[in-house]
């Protein structure tokens, strides 16, 4: 696998699309065992008091996969495109992703708070590292 921080762009787009898949294999049947038709439903109020709370908290994770990851695709493509996606980076673009494919995991099962919380704080951190890093490249020591 080539070293790059656009493979693991490509791998959490990947499980986002996975998670849409769970969230309507979960959200349709529900939906129907609620009795509810498109035209009851006029917005996402009505599901949320509507539906079981195991198929919203999929939908729900799947909503979070638009918000914080967006500034890890950013960064990542900025990473490529400045030259620093180095193994360091490609570790910390991994870890990123694996930790929020952790934190879907956990907010989709058991949503035990304490350790979802854990799971973000980390990936954020390799967020954090990343910018850092990128930060640093852009002024090289002047003795080089």
């Amino acid at each position: 696998m080539p070293m790059s921080t656009l493979t693991p762009v490509l791998a959490l787009i990947v499980w986002t699309f996975v998670l849409w898949i769970w969230m309507y294999a979960t959200r349709i049947p529900a939906i129907s065992a609620a009795g509810l038709t498109p035209d009851k439903i006029t917005s996402n109020r009505d599901l949320d008091v509507l539906l079981p709370q195991s198929v919203q908290k999929i939908a729900h994770n799947y909503n979070h996969l638009h918000e914080q990851p967006t500034v890890f695709y950013a960064l990542a493509i900025y990473s490529h495109l400045a030259g620093t996606a180095d193994a360091t980076n490609v570790m910390l673009a991994w870890a990123y992703v694996a930790l929020r494919v952790v934190h879907s995991l956990i907010q989709c099962t058991s949503n035990f708070i304490p350790v979802r919380f854990g799971v973000f704080a980390l990936a954020t951190l390799m967020l954090m590292v990343m910018t850092v890093r990128n930060i640093i490249a852009l002024f090289p020591p002047t003795w080089q």
